[in-house]
């Protein structure tokens, strides 16, 4: 069964998610790979607003291609998330309710997704032109200068993810390691 989910996330949106659920996921989504994490996690250390409010959203770790006319995006695959991984406690404590990416997560990260009562999700690596067209527009909010990895907030619908990470600290890569033992 595939579970609907809108973004902003809230508390009550996360809290029934399991690790091996589907999911997809509609409304506003924000990309942003190591070089934005870094400058975002630098603008929390002096005390500096961040480009977005980031309670209740979502973070694609992703660097998506230019955009062919008439597209709003173009290629948007999953980047590998452990390179994010000494950022996002950082940004989980700012009310970041969901991450995207590919991959297994640290314990500092896992963690901190079950303080801060959020999400990790995975997506489909090797799908970036089928999940671009989850993508009806994109925009360049902060960090142009970075390229592809400039921070873009983007409008989604039917956006597809499965749980990796759930906010009872269920990973979804450990069960399937112990399942096959």
């Amino acid at each position: 069964m595939m579970i609907k989910l809108t973004t902003p996330l809230r508390d009550e949106d996360i809290k029934n998610l399991k690790s091996g659920d589907a999911v997809t996921i509609t409304g506003i989504i924000y990309t942003a790979r190591d070089a934005a994490h870094a400058r975002l996690v630098k603008l929390l250390e002096e005390g500096k607003e961040l480009p977005f409010n980031p309670e209740g959203q979502i973070i694609y770790y992703a660097g998506p291609t230019p955009a062919k006319p008439g597209q709003p995006i173009g290629s948007c695959g999953p980047t590998t998330s452990y390179r994010m991984d000494s950022y996002s406690p950082a940004i989980l404590d700012q009310g970041l309710k969901g991450m995207i990416g590919k991959g297994s997560r640290d314990q500092k990260v896992k963690d901190s997704i079950v303080k801060n009562h959020a999400v990790y999700f995975a997506a489909v690596g090797g799908a970036a032109a089928l999940i671009a067209k989850s993508v009806k527009s994109s925009e360049i909010i902060a960090y142009e200068d970075l390229g592809a990895e400039a921070i873009r907030k983007l409008e989604v619908v039917d956006f597809p993810a499965i749980v990796i990470n759930d906010c009872e600290g269920n990973d979804l890569y450990t069960i399937a390691r112990n399942s096959s033992k």
